[in-house]
């Protein structure tokens, strides 16, 4: 399944995408995805649905972020070998986990907002992993039963605040609209091998992301074990697993956003995002 959310900002609908690319109301089978909706029994419970049930939503609403109520946004950094070596950085020896506020999370086609005084906001295209059943202390080969699916995250990031100030990175990942998610929560069972997906980011047509969770350091699977050893991991939340060459900081000369761009990046078989920036204010 294809399950989305619809609608205005803060009053987002539950839906699914059908097999020619309608958008399907569930209002009357989910209160929202989120939550135990993502639970396994949850998921079940939609899956036994006929989407030709279902009403059809005319025109081309505004797609929300694929999951509500998210409780963690976890991120995972250097975690793709030829995005370590682009940095000039050593392959960690264990993940590198770092939040991003929820209050960053947007839809995924909305405006990026560049946050007041950047000069160096930046682009990741990332997979990110949607929790389905609590994970705590689980080990790496049943970890994949607490993933209820896989969504496109733009990670995006400003460069200044994350490195060359004080502190963690948080204070660089967290400005609002950083955190585009969807167009849709692709369910587990259409992803076969997560670690086989080509990705791409282009700004202004030119694409300067071209890479493939192939190159992933830590896979899925020892991402959600790993992560369940420091916290709990609770349906609907989100882990967004690290990013390819090719970011702005990476070029040579460094490249940035700035005003009135457009973003446009996907992964293979998870959709597509398009953002244009502006500045930040009223």
């Amino acid at each position: 399944m294809k399950l989305l959310r619809y609608g205005p900002k803060g009053q987002e609908k539950p839906g699914l995408l059908d097999a020619d690319g309608g958008v399907r109301d569930l209002s009357a089978h989910a209160d929202d995805i989120a939550g135990a909706v993502l639970e396994p029994a949850g998921l079940a419970r939609l899956a036994a649905l006929d989407p030709a049930s279902l009403p059809k939503v005319s025109g081309s609403p505004r797609l929300g972020p694929c999951v509500g109520h998210v409780g963690k946004f976890i991120c995972v950094g250097l975690n793709y070998a030829d995005h370590a070596e682009e940095a000039g950085m050593d392959v960690p020896p264990e993940p590198v986990l770092f939040a991003k506020a929820t209050s960053a999370i947007t839809g995924p086609n909305d405006d990026v907002i560049i946050p007041k005084g950047s000069e160096k906001t930046d682009w990741e295209v990332e997979l990110g992993i949607v929790i389905g059943a609590e994970a705590a202390y689980v080990d790496e080969a049943d970890a994949m039963d607490h993933v209820a699916g896989y969504c496109v995250i733009n990670d995006l990031s400003e460069r200044a605040f994350q490195i060359e100030r004080a502190g963690q990175w948080i204070k660089g990942k967290s400005a609002d609209t950083f955190g585009p998610i969807g167009p849709w929560l692709v369910t587990r069972d259409e992803v076969p091998n997560p670690q086989d997906l080509a990705m791409w980011l282009e700004v202004d047509g030119h694409r300067y992301q071209d890479g493939s969770t192939r190159t992933m350091v830590y896979g899925v699977a020892h991402l959600v074990h790993y992560i369940s050893q420091f916290m709990s991991l609770q349906p609907g939340d989100i882990i967004s697993t690290g990013t390819p060459p090719g970011v702005g900081m990476g070029q040579k000369p460094q490249v940035y956003l700035k005003p009135g761009q457009q973003m446009r990046l996907g992964i293979d078989g998870l959709g597509e995002q398009m953002q244009r920036t502006r500045a930040w204010g009223p």
